[in-house]
């Protein structure tokens, strides 16, 4: 059974339901942290959680899954998000990412694109911070890519009215 946990804020895991329990003994996960794993509705404190309390001071670390997973890391079925304490969502900034590429500045949005694209994933690895970055990049390149676009199609229409008053002006007769 793969089990998640969080410290600190930041998802970790998966790990083997032996590591978890031998991570708690050593107290590298403190009863108070946050677990989860496949089938529960909800994170809740490692204390609530009777197949993680042992009466053993160390249990068996076991890096071998009983069961092969099809993945190496395999992600809960739930949305996977921060444990519920923070409540955090981090947008990934995806499809806002494509329409500048395919509307406004492929310059731009291609970049903005790549960093959409790791947002997921690193969640899903528990990297929450480095999820955080990643959007930010992906949102910074799509601003500017529809900053850049706005700029352009600003001054082709002020260029063309200032040539269009310019062409009647030079065609108006003279006194």
């Amino acid at each position: 059974m793969q089990w998640y946990y969080s410290k600190n804020g930041t998802q970790l895991g998966p790990v083997a339901q032996g590591e978890l329990i031998s991570k708690l003994a050593s107290g590298e996960v403190s009863p108070a942290d946050l677990v989860w794993k496949d089938g529960m509705g909800d994170w809740i404190p490692a204390s609530q959680v009777a197949e993680l309390r042992t009466t053993s001071a160390a249990a068996p670390v076991s890096t071998i899954p009983a069961e092969s997973p099809a993945t190496p890391y395999s992600a809960p079925t739930s949305p996977y998000s921060p444990p519920v304490a923070s409540g955090e969502v981090i947008t990934n900034w995806l499809w806002q990412s494509i329409v500048v590429a395919v509307l406004c500045c492929p310059v731009c949005g291609i970049p903005g694109i790549v960093y959409a694209a790791k947002v997921d994933g690193l969640k899903v690895a528990g990297d929450i911070e480095g999820a955080k970055a990643a959007a930010a990049k992906a949102k910074m390149w799509t601003l500017i890519g529809f900053g850049v676009s706005a700029a352009f199609w600003i001054i082709y229409i002020v260029g063309m009215i200032v040539v269009g008053v310019g062409a009647a002006a030079a065609s108006s007769p003279t006194p």
